[in-house]
C-alpha cells in the first residue's frame, strides 16, 4: 500500500470580492483537487488546536499524526534539525529572519527574498560580530536562518513572547519585540544586528538596485530540543518528506523520514513544482509514505498577492497533484490525502487557525460526488475531525479502519 499526503501551503482562504465572492482555489483552474472531490472524500480539519499559534510548524505537526501539546516545543528547534545543528537539553533555538525595516516599522518579513548565497554571508559576519561561545548563528534558505542561545546560558527564553515577522507587515515593530525574563538580552542582538548588516557590501548593492535589503534580525519561534515518536513505530510505515524548507525537512528527519533535496526547489513562486512531483512518485517506488509540501501559495497569501496566489494552485494542480494521480490513480493499492496545513487568506496577510478542507482519494475511500475541491463545499461534507492529529490514523486505515 502506498500513501501520499500533499501539501500547497496556506492554499485556504476567505471569500474576495474581487473573484465575485469566490476563494482564489474555489477561482483556480483545478481539475485534478476536483477528481479527488468527485471520486474521493472532502471533509474538514482543525490543523490548529486551541492555544496554538496558527503557524505551519504547528499545523504539520497536527497532519502527520501527532498531538501537539505533547510533542511540540517551537520552530526553531524542527528548523535547527534539518541544518545539523544537534541541540543538548538546555539550548535554545529561534529562528531568524532576514528582514527589512524603514522608519521603525517592519518592511518586508523576507527582505525581498533574498537569495540564499547573499544570506550565506551575512549571517556568517553576524556570526563574526555578534556570535559568542553561547550565542552562535546558523544559515539556512533565502531569509529563513536559526540563532541558538547554548547550555541554557539566559534563564526563560524558551518562554518569551514573540511575533512572526509575517504577521506585522507594514507595522511599527517595537512593540511586538520579544517580552519575558531576559529578553532585553534578545532585543540587543537584534537591534545590534543593524549596525553589522548595514554595512555590508551586498546590502548597499541592494539597495543601489532598488531591492529590499536586509537590514536586521527578527527572532522568534523559539524553544527545546523536542521528543517525537518515529512515525515508523507509530503508524508502522516507512517514509520521505519533500519540502524546500528547514522547517518542514526538520520535522522529517525528527519522525524518521528520508528527507529528498529536489533540485530546483525554492520555497517561493520559482519552485520547481514538477521536479517535487516526480521526486514523489520515484520515492514511492521504495516507500510506503511520501509528504510533499510546497510553500508557494503561503508566501502569495503573505504578500497579498491574489494573481500569484492563484497561479500557485493551478501549479501545485496541473504538476503536482496531476503527476500523482497519473501515476497512481489506477492502482489498487494506492491513497492520497491533499490539505493546505492552515489558510492565509490574501486579505490579510497572515494565517489563521480556521479548519481547512482536505480530500481523500484511493483504495478504501467511496467517493462521494463533490463537484469540486474547495472551501465551501468541504463545509458541506459531514466529516469532520476537531482533533486534527485523528486525521492521518482515519488516512491510513481508511473508512473501514
Amino acid at each position: 500500500m502506498k500513501y501520499v499526503v500533499l501539501v500547497p501551503d496556506g492554499m485556504a482562504d476567505y471569500p474576495v470580492e474581487e473573484l465575485g465572492g469566490r476563494t482564489p482555489l474555489e477561482a483556480a483552474r483545478t481539475p485534478n483537487m476536483d477528481f479527488v472531490a468527485k471520486h474521493g472524500r472532502l471533509g474538514r480539519v482543525k490543523t490548529v488546536p486551541d492555544k496554538s499559534s496558527p503557524g505551519s510548524d504547528v499545523a504539520n505537526v497536527t497532519i502527520l499524526g501527532y498531538d501537539v501539546h505533547k510533542h511540540y516545543t517551537g520552530r526553531g528547534p524542527l528548523e535547527a534539525a534539518n541544518l545539523g545543528v544537534e541541540l543538548s537539553g538546555d539550548d535554545v533555538a529561534f529562528r531568524c529572519n532576514l528582514v527589512t525595516i524603514s522608519d521603525q516599522k517592519l518592511l518586508d518579513y523576507s527582505a525581498g527574498h533574498i537569495k540564499s548565497k547573499e544570506a550565506d554571508i551575512l549571517i556568517q559576519s553576524l556570526n563574526k560580530n555578534l556570535g559568542t561561545d553561547k550565542i552562535k548563528f546558523y544559515s539556512g534558505v533565502s531569509y529563513r536562518h536559526l540563532m541558538v542561545v547554548k547550555d541554557g546560558a539566559l534563564d526563560g527564553l524558551d518562554r518569551l513572547k514573540t511575533t512572526p515577522p509575517h504577521d506585522i507587515s507594514g507595522k511599527a515593530f517595537a512593540k511586538y519585540l520579544p517580552r519575558g525574563k531576559n529578553s532585553e538580552i534578545i532585543q540587543k542582538v537584534m537591534q545590534d544586528s543593524r549596525k553589522i548588516l548595514e554595512a555590508q557590501e551586498i546590502n548597499q548593492v541592494r539597495v543601489d538596485l532598488k531591492e529590499n535589503p536586509a537590514n536586521m534580525i527578527w527572532l522568534w519561534g523559539q524553544g527545546r530540543r523536542p521528543s517525537f515518536e518515529k512515525f515508523s513505530d507509530k503508524f508502522g510505515l516507512n517514509g520521505a518528506i519533500i519540502s524546500a524548507v528547514d522547517l518542514l525537512k526538520g520535522l522529517g528527519r525528527i519522525i524518521g523520514f528520508e528527507v529528498i533535496n529536489v533540485p530546483g526547489a525554492t520555497g517561493y513562486y520559482d519552485t520547481d513544482y514538477q521536479a517535487k512531483a516526480d521526486a514523489a512518485v520515484k520515492a514511492l517506488k521504495e516507500k510506503d509514505f511520501v509528504f510533499l509540501h510546497v510553500e508557494a501559495p503561503d508566501e502569495a497569501g503573505h504578500n497579498g498577492d491574489l494573481r500569484e496566489k492563484i497561479t500557485a494552485i493551478e501549479r501545485f494542480d496541473q504538476m503536482v497533484v496531476g503527476t500523482v494521480l497519473a501515476a497512481y490513480k489506477d492502482k489498487s493499492n494506492f491513497r492520497l490525502l491533499l490539505l493546505p496545513d492552515h489558510a492565509t487568506p490574501v486579505s490579510l496577510k497572515t494565517h489563521t487557525a480556521d479548519p481547512v478542507c482536505f480530500g481523500i482519494y484511493g483504495q478504501g475511500i467511496e467517493g462521494r460526488g463533490f463537484p469540486k475541491y474547495s472551501e465551501k463545499q468541504a463545509e458541506s461534507s459531514d466529516l469532520y475531525f476537531e482533533k486534527g492529529y485523528e486525521l492521518m490514523d482515519y488516512f491510513i486505515k481508511g473508512e473501514q479502519g
